[in-house]
């Protein structure tokens, strides 16, 4: 009997440690839920089957949709303004109080120009462990990337300067 309760001592720790990697190796290769996915995007992709906005949806902000017109012509004909010598815009900055139609002028480029819309929270970026937050800005940028040519949108970006 009390060899085998030595060799149990003996073998069980590495049993264990056995036990632990293999866990840890499934959930490194998206084998678990959300153990060790910190640095994923909680990006939003609008799905394709969504009802579609357009311009005609928003009221009362004439002058910014006739700019953004301009972003919509550019994604879906880009080799025309490239022929020109322009040069596609990488952002457009949408400010206003809170309720103005910031996030609707944004899917209304995108109903538009029918191209994947991202959005997140600046608040999604700020996280209690250090890298995290970067890691999810690289993750949602390789998904846009893969959807090119995309719009991403981050609302309540000054959340990250806080």
């Amino acid at each position: 009997g009390s060899s085998l309760l030595s060799m149990l001592t003996y073998i069980l720790p590495f049993l264990l440690f056995f036990g632990f990697w293999i866990f840890l190796m499934n959930q490194m290769q998206g084998g678990g839920s959300r153990v060790m996915s910190f640095g994923k995007s909680k990006a939003k992709k609008m799905a394709v089957d969504a009802p579609k906005i357009t311009f005609k949806d928003v009221a009362g902000a004439d002058e910014a949709v006739q700019e953004l017109h301009e972003i919509k012509e550019f994604l879906q004909t880009p080799k025309k303004f490239q022929s020109l010598g322009a040069r596609i815009p990488k952002g457009v900055l949408l400010y206003g109080p809170p309720g103005t139609g910031k996030t609707l002028l944004a899917r209304a480029v995108a109903g538009e120009a029918g191209v994947p819309f991202f959005s997140i929270s600046g608040s999604d970026f700020v996280e209690m462990f250090v890298g995290v937050g970067a890691s999810r800005v690289r993750d949602l940028f390789e998904q846009a990337k893969q959807n090119s040519p995309c719009i991403i949108f981050m609302d309540e970006i000054d959340a990250v300067g806080r």
